[in-house]
């Protein structure tokens, strides 16, 4: 949709996008919660076996990654209102397949069904880019963080609403445990209805015809200068999402050795994931005052103090609760200001795609992470996977220094 600059308000169009991502996230987040929480039980259920309790989290990560690149690909040629209604569209039809390949027994073709479903973390995590598009370079860290923070009602409301989808199979005589993505569907239709029909004009398409504001972000020397910074992020990004995932994912095994009841994991949990989207805001806005170098290292700070408490504190449940909470806060802080120097450095038509490439790096680096954390574990124990994270931190933060001179700030 070609709409002339001069005819419209970019402050309110701004505000406006804003409100229709959060809405479109709130409601997307509300159906992937509702299923993914229950995805072990189902891949237990039809595949018989324990052993493969983790593969419905596995196959939405990859599905996740696979979709980064073709999606962002999409927004380049279409827009960010297709490629995001595109995007939750193809989730809904991953939760139909979930649904009959319980019905059907069929394994396989349930892992197919939540790679389709995770395609829904994609779009939440293009999401937050979206809002950079018409953002004043000053305000591109509130506006990412602010997306990044409506996730927090989908994976609060989302894991509740088990016991309400068990009586909406019921009453529908769909399979045991399936219930629930009924909720996924109707959710995630009205979400890609509302970005299809809420982002008009297009944000992506319409800040292409924008002149690019000068940036103060941007750094003297040159696009190689650039092109390292861009890098950098990304790096940074990844890192912190490898060491989230690897920490987070072995902490129930951890407490759970330890006589940690499955009440007070799933409060750990909780916290966590409450510290990853929840103080969202404030690191965006931390961001946008002390520059996105600085912010993240704001992050990894967080999370060296994260690794400090689950380490020394492995044997203590309430030190790796505190642990968890603070591994969750440096995550948000990373990835916000990560995300925001991504969109500073990249403009034009490159910015969807390199944004996709972040994002796949991102879901890789979790998947790797996730792997890797098991075996560390049995190797070395919940304190020793805490010291190989920290190596990985010591790197971010040397990088960061090295990068800090040509920022303007």
């Amino acid at each position: 949709m070609s709409v002339a600059p001069a005819s419209v308000d970019l402050v309110a169009l701004q505000r406006r996008t804003v409100g229709v991502l959060v809405t479109g996230q709130v409601l997307g987040g509300i159906g992937a919660g509702a299923v993914l929480s229950i995805g072990a039980l189902l891949a237990v259920e039809v595949s018989g076996s324990e052993a493969w309790a983790g593969a419905a989290a596995t196959a939405t990560t990859l599905g996740a990654a696979a979709a980064a690149v073709p999606l962002a690909r999409l927004a380049q040629r279409a827009g960010r209102r297709i490629a995001l209604g595109s995007g939750t569209l193809a989730a809904l039809v991953g939760a139909a397949v979930v649904v009959g390949a319980t019905a059907l027994a069929a394994f396989p073709l349930l892992l197919v069904g939540y790679a389709v479903l995770g395609i829904a973390n994609t779009v939440g995590l293009q999401a937050r880019f979206a809002a950079t598009d018409l953002a004043e370079p000053r305000n591109r860290g509130r506006a990412l963080s602010v997306v990044v923070w409506s996730t927090t009602a989908g994976v609060v409301i989302g894991p509740n609403l088990f016991a309400p989808g068990e009586e909406i199979g019921r009453v529908l005589g769909m399979p045991e445990l399936t219930g629930s993505f009924v909720i996924a569907v109707v959710a995630q239709a009205i979400a890609g209805a509302v970005y299809l029909v809420g982002l008009r004009p297009d944000p992506y398409l319409l800040s292409r015809t924008l002149p690019v504001v000068p940036d103060e972000e941007r750094p003297a020397g040159g696009e190689v200068r650039a092109r390292r910074l861009v890098v950098f992020a990304i790096t940074a990004i990844a890192c912190a999402h490898a060491v989230m995932v690897g920490v987070m994912a072995m902490t129930p095994v951890h407490l759970s050795h330890h006589g940690t009841g499955v009440a007070l994991i799933g409060f750990t949990i909780s916290l966590h994931v409450a510290g990853m989207f929840g103080l969202a805001p404030v690191f965006g806005w931390l961001s946008d005052r002390i520059g996105r170098v600085p912010g993240l290292l704001v992050g990894q700070a967080l999370i060296a103090a994260a690794l400090a408490f689950v380490g020394f504190g492995a044997d203590d449940p309430t030190l790796v609760t505190v642990g968890l909470v603070l591994l969750g806060l440096g995550w948000s802080a990373s990835t916000v200001s990560g995300s925001a120097l991504v969109a500073d450095l990249v403009t034009g038509s490159a910015r969807p795609r390199i944004q996709g490439r972040t994002d796949l790096i991102m879901s890789a680096a979790g998947g790797v992470g996730g792997a890797a954390a098991g075996p560390v574990l049995a190797l070395v124990g919940y304190a020793g996977l805490a010291a190989w994270a920290a190596l990985i931190v010591l790197a971010v933060v040397v990088a960061a220094v090295l990068v800090r001179g040509p920022l303007a700030r």
